[in-house]
């Protein structure tokens, strides 16, 4: 087996939010009177939490007087409406359970608020053996402190981990976490946006994570 666990990220990874992502963008703009934000718009900015996706969103960004307010009013909205739109990508499924058959560890890492990771998890991927999103006190990613945790919960060495995720971020993340790296490309990000961030490996479908995973 080429590698004993898989550490996923979540958002444009395995499951598409950008919907739900993009309503909760908007709305949290209309209540201050903002113009809407286009969906290609939401697509480049999210990867890097719900505090940087409001503050590449609103005028202004983080100086904005009313950030606060506003960064709050997302996260009530989105908590909320987390799983209208959201969807999980066609044949992820099929191969967590088939990488579960093969008994590789998986957890998934994400920059979104920990309590809508584990509701998501929860409805959609119970194969999971760990989920972890952004709380209190654990760096986000790219930080590798939420990627070290997860490897520490599964109970393997970062040789025998590697980390999939679409972005940017994800791509950091893993280099920062000394893990190797795998970049799908049916997510958030194109793979020439990924490629000045060091990305070298790829999966164009689903299917293809099996091999790169089991070596087999």
């Amino acid at each position: 087996m080429k590698y004993k666990a898989v550490i996923w990220d979540m958002d444009g990874t395995v499951l598409d939010t950008l919907g739900d992502l993009h309503d909760s963008v908007n709305y949290t703009l209309s209540t201050a009177g903002y113009a809407p934000r286009t969906f290609e718009q939401t697509r480049c900015s999210v990867g890097n939490g719900l505090r940087n996706l409001v503050a590449l969103s609103v005028p202004d960004g983080e100086k904005n007087p009313r950030f606060e307010e506003l960064f709050a009013t997302m996260k009530e909205y989105y908590m909320a409406h987390s799983r209208i739109k959201t969807r999980p990508y066609e044949g992820i499924g099929e191969v967590l359970d088939a990488l579960k058959r093969k008994g590789i560890k998986m957890a998934i890492v994400s920059n979104k608020l920990d309590g809508a990771v584990k509701e998501l998890v929860k409805d959609f991927y119970p194969q999971m053996d760990y989920s972890l999103g952004e709380i209190e006190g654990i760096a986000r990613k790219p930080a590798p402190d939420m990627v070290n945790k997860a490897i520490e919960a599964l109970g393997v060495s970062k040789e025998e981990t590697v980390f999939i995720g679409d972005s940017e971020v994800d791509v950091l993340t893993a280099r920062n976490a000394e893990l190797e790296c795998i970049s799908v490309l049916w997510g958030f990000r194109k793979k020439e946006e990924l490629l000045p961030h060091g990305a070298s490996t790829f999966a164009e479908k689903p299917s293809e994570l099996i091999s790169l995973v089991t070596g087999e």
